[in-house]
């Protein structure tokens, strides 16, 4: 892939993408001022050039919770006993293995990694950690937090945007 540089109107395209990745090429191709052909060729480009990861649908938990139960949101630092490069590699392999675990995190210093969980329940977090924790040895500590009120939840990354 050949280099290039981001310019105002890409910045505003990928803004666009990441508040809302349904909208139509002709709609983000008014938004930002350039033709629909243009405005298709230049997220294609950004696509190409691994700008954008995936495009997804995010889900309500909220509006879930009345579908489907409750649900439960836990933030665990975990902390290994020995942090060669293949330890942390194993953990981390498992810990994106699990549908439960929504993002995982190397950290430093302090933990080594952080996870943010969600599962249905309490019995489903205590099923998780025997799982995730109990069944490896290398696991030394469990710090968890339990989410009670999500104030702001975003995926959008700030862009320098010269509006």
């Amino acid at each position: 892939m050949e280099p290039f540089e981001l310019d105002a109107t890409d910045l505003r395209l990928l803004d666009l993408l990441q508040n809302d990745a349904s909208l139509s090429n002709q709609a983000m191709a008014a938004m930002v001022h350039v033709s629909p052909p243009t405005c298709l060729r230049r997220v294609k480009r950004l696509h190409d050039a691994g700008l954008v990861e995936r495009q997804v649908a995010i889900l309500r938990p909220d509006r879930l919770a009345t579908l489907q139960g409750h649900g439960l949101t836990a933030f665990a630092q975990v902390t290994l006993d020995r942090q060669g490069a293949e330890l942390l590699q194993a953990f981390e392999a498992r810990a994106v293995a699990e549908p439960a675990v929504q993002q995982c995190w190397r950290v430093a210093p302090g933990p080594d990694f952080m996870l943010v969980v969600h599962v249905r329940d309490m019995p489903g977090y205590l099923s998780l950690t025997q799982r995730l924790f109990t069944a490896d040895a290398n696991v030394r500590n469990v710090k968890a937090f339990f989410g009670v009120h999500r104030a702001k939840f975003d995926t959008r990354i700030a862009l320098a945007l010269n509006e």
